[in-house]
């Protein structure tokens, strides 16, 4: 993993977090209890702020970023950002689902138990309530969770604590020694 200060401010990372090695986090990050950075995630809080929570998971290839004019990124516990998804700029309340390939933007509101689907836009400045499911780009109201959507959110959470636990202790990079033969 690249951990990288900026002007001063170097990531805070609690000892329980799981950081996939091709991740990258810069400046002022702050990442709560068992937390996990999957692979090739981008942290950038070289301009405001980045504070995630406990138990959440950002998963691979996404990029969370801030604003100097519009603020920090606030994320919660409990939350799992799904794959390739751009947060910026914006607060994802507690025991929140954001699918995969989501982008959220500037100063928009999740608020707790919302679901975004895969692949939604969520505009500056929108606020999504809680216990509502919103799809689309850009998104829109779609219907209430059920009872059955709650358990997946949190079923997810749990599994991604679980596997992140798995990586910590099983996964680690392997280094091939440089072929004398090769000037590459």
């Amino acid at each position: 993993m690249l951990i990288i200060p900026y002007k001063g401010v170097t990531p805070r990372i609690d000892k329980s977090v799981y950081i996939a090695e091709s991740s990258s986090l810069i400046g002022d990050v702050e990442i709560g209890s068992n937390s996990s950075i999957w692979f090739n995630t981008v942290l950038r809080g070289d301009v405001e702020s980045i504070k995630i929570g406990n138990n959440t998971n950002v998963q691979d290839g996404s990029v969370i970023h801030t604003s100097r004019f519009n603020g920090p990124v606030e994320i919660g516990d409990n939350i799992t950002i799904g794959h390739l998804s751009l947060i910026h700029a914006c607060t994802i309340h507690n025991n929140a689902f954001i699918g995969m390939r989501t982008i959220i933007m500037d100063y928009a509101v999740i608020e707790e138990y919302a679901f975004i689907a895969a692949g939604s836009l969520i505009p500056p400045k929108k606020i999504i309530k809680s216990k509502e499911l919103w799809m689309g780009s850009p998104a829109k109201f779609v219907r209430y969770l059920t009872d059955q959507d709650l358990e997946y959110m949190q079923d997810n959470v749990r599994n991604y604590v679980k596997l992140a636990n798995v990586y910590k202790i099983r996964c680690h990079p392997v280094v091939k020694p440089r072929d004398p033969n090769n000037n590459l």
